[in-house]
């Protein structure tokens, strides 16, 4: 779909935001767009940004609800308003003036995915140091009065199977670049929990002077690094593309060597790779690459490092 708009004469822009909106419409591995990823709650809410590297504007909606079309709400955001993001029922608001249309974003999927994991005693969650044990009942909970400081297990409860993103990156004729991502976020997510991907320079990032990057993952950890905001620094020294995905990964590592998580890096020559954080039952990574170059869009795969 972002390859037919640029084949048209839309901009670099118009491709991301159609893009990832197709997959908003398509509900992408069941991460992307509505019906997914239910809340503690169970409530469904979407994240998406999408960036300029011309003008380097980034328009971002987290925790945006009852609203379809997260990255074109995002995209509104740069031509409409003088800030960056905007979050929850404000955010809401602003879509409607905009003229998205509320619609309900609850489905007969996302609803019994809710009512499983309520069945299963709300495993897995993501509360600690809380009373009653999170990891054996649903709350409420109260805050242990002792803090316990202990090595974060991430792996267990983010894998390949229940947690994504689209995460594209543009790079038009002349070497404009454009980013952006959308996302329904982590499953069981605690309500107001924003991750990676409408974080600009985390989730994804674009400089039409260097490349452009987007990260999928455990965006808990990943946003703490900034790594679509590494990659693209690393590509502007002239790393190749892959290496600077490489290099992004080694640095999380260190930190959290278990995270689940990938990144694409792509620069303004067209070379692109990318790489991903080798963990059990998670040893490759897919991603889709149009080009001039090839015929039609082609799936790639990495070994994990």
């Amino acid at each position: 779909t972002a390859w037919r708009v640029l084949e048209s004469g839309g901009s670099e822009l118009d491709a991301v935001e159609r893009g990832c909106g197709q997959c908003e419409i398509d509900q992408c591995d069941g991460s992307v767009g509505y019906g997914g990823s239910p809340d503690e709650s169970g409530e469904t809410t979407l994240d998406a940004m999408i960036m300029d590297g011309n003008t380097m504007e980034v328009g971002a909606v987290a925790d945006l609800r009852r609203v379809k079309n997260a990255i074109g709400v995002a995209r509104k955001v740069i031509e409409y308003t003088k800030h960056t993001l905007l979050v929850g029922e404000s955010a809401s608001l602003f879509a409607v003036r905009m003229g998205f249309p509320y619609e309900d974003l609850t489905t007969q999927k996302s609803l019994l995915l809710y009512s499983e994991w309520l069945n299963q005693s709300c495993q897995p969650n993501y509360w600690k140091n809380v009373v009653p044990d999170s990891s054996k009942s649903c709350g409420p909970y109260k805050r242990r009065e002792e803090v316990i400081y202990k090595e974060e297990q991430t792996s267990s409860q983010r894998n390949v199977h229940n947690h994504d993103t689209i995460g594209m990156v543009v790079i038009g004729v002349s070497g404009t670049v454009a980013s952006g991502t959308s996302t329904n976020g982590a499953i069981h997510k605690l309500p107001g929990r924003v991750g990676d991907s409408p974080i600009a320079g985390a989730g994804s990032y674009a400089d039409s002077t260097a490349g452009g990057a987007a990260a999928t993952g455990d965006g808990d950890i990943m946003m703490r690094f900034l790594p679509s905001y590494q990659a693209v620094e690393y590509m502007r020294m002239g790393t190749d593309p892959t290496v600077a995905c490489q290099k992004v990964i080694s640095r999380i590592q260190k930190y959290a060597p278990k995270f689940f998580g990938a990144i694409i890096c792509a620069n303004t020559t067209g070379s692109y790779g990318a790489a991903c954080n080798k963990i059990p039952g998670f040893t490759q990574f897919h991603f889709m690459v149009s080009s001039p170059l090839l015929s039609r869009p082609t799936e790639q795969v990495v070994d994990c490092i």
